[in-house]
This record gives C-alpha cells, sequence and structure tokens, in this order.
C-alpha cells in the first residue's frame, strides 16, 4: 500500500515512518504543514527547508502545505485529496497516548477514503526511545519548556535517565520537547548542524539550528 508520513522532523514521525517501511509500506510523501509564509513547521517552528533537507537525505519527497490553525482541517483534506490521485491509500501518524490526536486524525482519514495507521500507538515510551536510539537514530532537542540546559541534547541512553528523573512522559508527549533527526538507517546521508543560537520564545527555549548535508 502507497502510505504519506504525517512528518515534523521529530523522532516519533522519523520513528513511525521507519517501521511503516519495515513492515513493506511504501512511504511515497512526507506531509508537513508550514505557517502562512511557508518559512516555519505549523506544529514545532523548524524551519521549513530543514524539513526539506530532511527529505532530500531520505530520498522521500515532502508536501508543505501552508495553512493557518482555523484552516488545517480544510487544507490537509485538500493535500490528501491530491495524494490520492498518485495513489496514496493511507497516511501513518506517529502519536502514542493522546487519544483526542488519534481521533482527529482518523476521523479526517475517513471522512477521506484513506487508512489511518499509528505504528508506535500504545507503545512503552521508554522502549521506543530505546528503539529508536539502537536502531541507529540520531536526534537532538531543539524546542523545550524544561529549562534551557536540555537544548541540544542528544536522544541518547543518558538522556533518557536524565528523563525519567522527571514528572512527564518520556517523550514529551504534551509537548514538553521537540526533537529533530540528523541521522539513521533510513537516511542516505547524514545532517550535521552548522550553526545554533537559542532563543526563548513565550516561555519555550527554542534552538536555531543551521543544517548541511555530509
Amino acid at each position: 500500500m502507497k502510505v504519506f508520513a504525517s512528518w515534523s522532523g521529530g523522532k516519533e514521525s522519523c520513528l513511525a515512518c521507519y517501521r511503516a517501511i519495515s513492515s513493506g509500506l511504501e512511504m511515497a510523501y512526507l506531509l508537513n504543514f508550514v505557517d502562512e509564509d511557508g518559512k516555519r513547521s505549523r506544529s514545532h517552528g523548524v524551519p521549513s527547508y530543514l524539513l526539506g533537507m530532511q527529505a532530500e537525505a531520505l530520498g522521500i519527497p515532502i508536501v508543505h502545505v501552508r495553512t493557518t490553525w482555523g484552516e488545517y482541517e480544510r487544507n490537509m483534506k485538500v493535500a490528501v485529496e491530491e495524494l490520492k490521485t498518485k495513489g496514496v491509500e493511507g497516511g501513518i501518524f506517529g502519536d502514542m497516548d493522546l487519544a483526542e490526536h488519534r481521533e482527529w486524525n482518523e476521523r479526517v482519514c475517513s471522512e477521506m477514503e484513506i487508512e489511518a495507521l499509528f505504528p508506535l500507538w500504545k507503545r512503552n515510551p521508554e522502549e521506543l526511545l530505546l528503539e529508536f536510539i539502537e536502531e541507529g537514530f540520531e536526534a537532538y532537542v531543539i524546542a523545550t519548556t524544561l529549562g534551557e540546559e536540555w537544548l541540544g541534547r542528544k536522544v541518547d541512553k543518558a538522556f533518557i535517565n536524565d528523563m525519567k528523573k522527571l514528572d512527564i512522559h518520556p517523550c514529551g508527549e504534551s509537548g514538553e520537547y521537540h526533537t529533530f533527526v540528523t541521522d539513521g538507517p533510513l537516511f542516505k546521508r547524514a545532517i550535521e548542524i552548522a550553526d545554533k543560537k537559542k532563543i526563548l520564545r513565550d516561555g519555550t527555549w527554542f534552538l536555531e539550528i543551521k543544517g548541511e548535508l555530509k
């Protein structure tokens, strides 16, 4: 079955994509939503050119959809309708625990007459982080509400141990932190972080990064 992956550039969307491909599904497109000017992703604020760099490194085309939050559902349906004309029959989502997110994606996909698939759903979050690391993926924290010291941290076993000391979801499922994947078994080329700057915006720390393909 030909599918698209809902793509944020972070660890869950990447691992869900990896699991889908490993199960034999044909990953035809990455689907990402950006703000009205097209410069940053609507959900995590990642520069769209970096997401395009990931797509190039993966060898999977990315579809950027410009949208406001108010027009998100309508624009998603327009994008999915276009993907259906190219043979897409399903969507891959990295949701783990948040029932309202899964229900929304299932409803929209059902209305568009495609299948919604959730490879990470109700999996143990610590085990997923270990799987991500042991499969050879690399990711770094690029946004967090946990404090400046977490920015730029690599997702490794030391990161998991430190995360376990906090009273939060280990994968940051409620938005405590977001990551950017730079390498892994799906990548034909790695992304090297060439420059970075820490910025505090509305109570959240962001790592503004620049990347280069190796």
